[in-house]
């Protein structure tokens, strides 16, 4: 028998880097969706204040296996 999967998309934010807002976005949706098997990056943003940068946002589209 075969499984079913939905994608649901997020967005998470880091004052570190891309690396950790994945990381933080996909930590998050293991708390409130069963069974994640995997996630895309789908859209990458930088925050910039003064030339520096302050913030790193992902898009997510996380997937995850229906019960």
């Amino acid at each position: 028998m075969g499984s079913v999967a939905r994608v649901t998309t997020i967005t998470s934010r880091s004052d570190r880097s891309f690396e950790d807002a994945v990381s933080t976005g996909v930590s998050r949706a293991t708390e409130t969706l069963r069974n994640v098997s995997g996630a895309w990056v789908k859209e990458q943003k930088v925050e910039v204040a003064d030339g520096t940068i302050t913030g790193w946002s992902v898009t997510l589209e996380v997937t995850f296996v229906l019960d």
